[in-house]
């Protein structure tokens, strides 16, 4: 004779486990919906172009940096797009403008200097593609810049209130500020 305190013990406990399944399921679902480069099948045609831009932003931003200096910098690109608070696209970051009292400010400098952006070291342009590659398609990180949403260069000071995080070569950077 089956005893009905344990069909009920089982039933709830495989309630339990498959409420456990789908709660998790749910949660991991929803984080991959956020992760747009990880979740969303995308052309070989839109990954060389978000590789084109990253590597742009490195090149015209840390170009004579060490290594560490240009993938802190293709970080931070990376860092934005995954935030939820800037575009969730590559290029899209990168050439992010806004308009404040009037003035277009650009989130990286040299997309709103004046004259034509050349490239002008080839083997600068082609090492800040390498970093692009292995920051893009191999998720490469620096541990100590998960944080880091801003930087600006040694020899100016915009008098941000935010958290610094590290110095590496001539740009300092930053997270966000806490409330």
């Amino acid at each position: 004779m089956v005893n009905p305190t344990n069909l009920i013990l089982k039933a709830v406990l495989v309630l339990l486990v498959l409420s456990l399944v789908i709660a998790l399921s749910q949660t991991r679902f929803d984080y991959l919906k956020t992760q747009k480069y990880y979740s969303v099948p995308i052309t070989m045609a839109e990954r060389e172009k978000q590789l084109e831009c990253l590597a742009k932003n490195i090149y015209f931003e840390a170009a004579t940096e060490p290594f560490e200096g240009k993938v802190a910098v293709a970080q931070v690109t990376m860092n934005r797009v995954e935030s939820g608070k800037f575009p969730a696209d590559v290029c899209d970051v990168v050439f992010q403008k806004n308009t404040f009292y009037n003035r277009v400010v650009c989130q990286f400098s040299w997309y709103c200097e004046d004259g034509p952006k050349v490239v002008r070291s080839k083997a600068h342009f082609t090492e800040s593609m390498e970093v692009a590659k292995r920051v893009l398609l191999e998720n490469y990180r620096l541990p100590s810049l998960t944080g880091a949403m801003y930087y600006h260069a040694d020899y100016v000071n915009p008098r941000w209130n935010k958290p610094k995080i590290v110095q590496i070569g001539r740009h300092i950077f930053y997270g966000e500020r806490i409330i």
